[in-house]
C-alpha cells in the first residue's frame, strides 16, 4: 500500500478540487460604513437542478486512528460541499480529481492551517471529514434536492491508501 504525504493545503494545489476558503491573500472590500471587511465569493455553491437548495448544517465529527487505511471515497454529484472548522482546529483532507471512480494513485492529501475551509467542486471524490482532534465542530455548506447526491467508491485491497499521523 502506499502511504499519502500529507501537503500544506494552499489554493493552488487544491485548485482542480474545489476552493480553499480563507481570508489570507484573499481580496477584499469594505462594508457597514468601514467597520467591516468583506472577503467576497471565496467559493460558489454548486447545484445540478434550479429546484435545489444550498443549505447550512453543522457536522460533529470524531477523530479516526491513525495510521488510517483509505478503503473508500465519496462524491457528490448534485452540489458542492463545503466544511468550515468553527473551532480553529487543522483537519485532513484526502482527495482524488474527477472522474467515472477514483484512481487510487492520484490521492492527495492535505492538512488546513485550522483558519481554512475548503469547498468540493461537484463530483469531487473525497474522503469523509477527517478531523485531526478528538472531536470536531464544520459548519457545511452544501446541497438539499431529490436524486442520489452520494456515490461511494471502495477500493480493492491492493488498491488501498494508508495516511499517516500527522506530525
Amino acid at each position: 500500500m502506499r502511504t499519502l504525504t500529507i501537503e500544506p493545503l494552499t489554493k493552488e494545489a487544491f485548485a482542480p478540487f474545489g476552493d480553499v476558503i480563507e481570508t489570507d491573500g484573499s481580496d477584499h472590500f469594505m462594508i457597514n460604513n468601514g467597520s467591516t471587511m468583506r472577503f467576497h465569493k471565496l467559493a460558489v455553491v454548486e447545484t445540478a437542478t434550479p429546484e435545489d437548495k444550498a443549505i447550512i448544517s453543522i457536522f460533529r465529527a470524531d477523530a479516526q486512528d491513525m495510521p488510517l487505511t483509505v478503503c473508500m471515497l465519496e462524491r457528490h454529484p448534485l452540489g458542492s460541499q463545503a466544511f468550515i472548522p468553527l473551532l480553529g482546529n487543522p483537519f485532513l483532507i484526502v482527495v482524488a480529481p474527477l472522474g467515472d471512480e477514483p484512481v487510487s494513485g492520484l490521492v492527495r492529501a492535505f492538512v488546513t492551517n485550522g483558519r481554512q475551509g475548503i469547498n468540493y467542486h461537484r463530483g469531487v471524490w473525497h474522503h469523509p471529514v477527517l478531523t485531526i482532534e478528538k472531536r470536531d465542530d464544520f459548519l457545511v455548506v452544501d446541497r438539499s434536492g431529490t436524486g442520489n447526491n452520494c456515490d461511494e467508491h471502495f477500493f480493492k485491497e491492493d488498491e488501498r491508501l494508508i495516511l499517516a499521523p500527522h506530525q
